[in-house]
C-alpha cells in the first residue's frame, strides 16, 4: 500500500518542492494551504506522515498540531514541523505536544527525504511493472574491497557488460560515494577489518536512498562463519572466492531484476530467433527454459508464426540441452509455430546417437533455416524438425 504524505503549508512553492522531493518514491502527496484544510484532509485521508508548517494564516501549525493530538482518530499520525531559522526554538518548545522531527527552511530535498525515511518506509518507484530493465542497460556496481586484485578481477570478468564497476577500499569511501550517487548494487568484502563490512551494511540499510539496494557479501569459500553472519543480517547473497564470474553475473542480473531474455531471444526478419550460447551451463539452461513459453507466446501474440532455434555455437550436447530443445519444440507445436533448427556438424552427428534426437534435421545457416519456413498465408509443409 502506498504511503500518504500530507504537506500543510501556505507557500505553494514549498508544496511543489515537497512533491518534487518525493517523486522518486512510491507515495501519494496530499496538500493543504492552512491548518483548517490540513485537519480536514487528515481526517478524510488518514496520511502516514504530516509535514506541518508553523506559520500559516487561518490556523497556524501549532493550533493544528494541538487539535490533531487531541483527536483520538488522528493523534497517532506522526508530524514533522517545518519552520524558518528564527522559529527553531519555538518548535523545540512545542515538541512536547507530539512532534517526531523538524526541519528548518530553506531545506534540501535529500535532507527532507532522509528525515521522512526515518519515520515512514519510503520505497523507490519501479521503472516498470517489475522494474524490468534489460541486461543491456547500464548500471553502477560498487565493490568495497581492500584487495585491488579482486576488484580488477571483477572488472575484467564483467567488461563485456554495460555495467560500470567502481572499487573502493574503505567503509568511509563507500559511504561518501553512496551519498552522492547511490549504486544499483553493492558488493562488500566480508574480510574488511574490524567488522567494517557489517557496519557498512547497517548504514546502507538505514539510508533511504540505498535501503532496497541489493548487497552481496564477498568472502573466501572456507570462511563459513562470516557467510552465516551475512545471511543472518540480511545480505542479498554471498559470493565466494575464487570468484566464478559467470555465476556472479547471473546473480547480479537476478538481484537487480534485469530482463536477460534478449541474450537468447529476438525477432529478426519476421521470425523469432532463439540462440543458445557456447557455454550452456545448468544456470543458463534454467534461465532460457524459464523464458521459452512466455517469449514464444509473446511472439505469437505479436503476429509471428515462425521460429528458428540456433545451436550452432554449441561444441557438444548433454541431456540438459536436449531436454531444453525438446521443451522448446513442444512449445512451438502447442502454439502452432513453425520452427527450424540451425546447428553444426558436431551437434548433428551427436544427435544421431540419441533415440529422441535422431530425426532432428539441422540447417547449416540461419538464412537457410528461415527460408525453409513458409510465410503467413501459404499452406504449411511438414515441419523442418519433428
Amino acid at each position: 500500500m502506498r504511503n500518504k504524505i500530507l504537506t500543510v503549508d501556505d507557500s505553494k512553492t514549498v508544496r511543489i518542492i515537497v512533491r518534487k522531493a518525493f517523486k522518486p518514491y512510491d507515495c501519494e502527496i496530499l496538500e493543504a494551504a492552512n491548518g483548517v484544510e490540513g485537519l480536514a484532509v487528515a481526517a478524510k485521508e488518514m496520511p502516514d506522515l504530516i509535514l506541518l508548517d508553523v506559520t500559516m494564516p487561518v490556523m497556524d501549525g501549532v493550533e493544528m498540531l494541538t487539535k490533531l493530538k487531541a483527536d483520538p482518530q488522528l493523534k497517532g499520525i506522526p508530524v514533522m514541523m517545518l519552520t524558518a531559522e528564527g522559529g527553531r526554538d519555538n518548535v523545540l518548545k512545542i515538541a512536547k505536544i507530539g512532534v517526531r522531527d523538524y526541519i528548518v527552511k530553506p531545506f534540501k530535498e535529500d535532507v527532507l527525504v532522509e528525515k521522512a525515511g526515518r519515520i515512514i518506509e519510503l520505497k523507490p518507484l519501479a521503472d516498470g511493472p517489475a522494474k524490468a530493465r534489460s541486461i543491456f542497460d547500464p548500471a553502477n556496481i560498487l565493490v568495497v574491497e581492500d584487495k585491488p586484485a579482486i576488484v580488477q578481477q571483477i572488472q575484467e570478468g564483467l567488461k563485456h557488460t554495460p555495467w560500470k564497476i567502481q572499487g573502493v577500499a574503505t567503509q568511509g569511501e563507500a559511504i561518501d560515494l553512496c551519498s552522492k550517487t547511490p549504486p544499483d548494487l553493492i558488493i562488500i568484502s566480508l574480510s574488511l577489518p574490524e567488522d567494517a563490512a557489517f557496519t557498512l551494511f547497517r548504514i546502507v540499510r538505514t539510508n533511504v536512498k540505498t535501503k532496497y539496494t541489493p548487497v552481496f557479501g564477498l568472502v573466501v569459500k572456507t570462511e563459513v562463519a562470516p557467510q552465516q553472519q551475512a545471511q543472518n543480517v540480511g545480505f542479498t547473497t554471498v559470493i565466494t572466492k575464487p570468484i566464478d564470474v559467470s555465476e556472479l553475473e547471473g546473480k547480479i542480473a537476478k538481484a537487480m531484476n534485469l530482463d536477460t531474455s534478449q541474450r537468447y531471444f529476438g525477432i529478426e526478419d519476421g521470425a523469432l530467433m532463439m540462440r543458445l550460447p557456447e557455454n550452456c551451463s545448468p544456470s543458463v539452461i534454467a534461465e532460457v527454459t524459464a523464458y521459452v513459453k512466455p517469449k514464444f507466446a509473446e511472439a505469437v501474440d505479436a503476429g509471428h508464426n515462425r521460429a528458428v532455434i540456433d545451436v550452432h555455437h554449441l561444441k557438444s550436447l548433454h541431456m540438459g540441452i536436449i531436454k531444453l530443445m525438446v521443451h522448446t519444440m513442444q512449445t512451438c507445436r502447442e502454439l502452432g509455430l513453425q520452427f527450424a533448427l540451425v546447428g553444426n556438424p558436431q551437434i548433428a552427428a551427436e544427435c544421431k546417437g540419441f533415440e529422441d534426437t535422431r530425426a532432428w534435421h539441422f540447417h547449416d545457416k540461419i538464412e537457410d533455416a528461415r527460408a525453409s519456413l513458409i510465410k503467413p498465408g501459404t499452406p504449411a509443409p511438414a515441419l523442418a524438425a519433428t
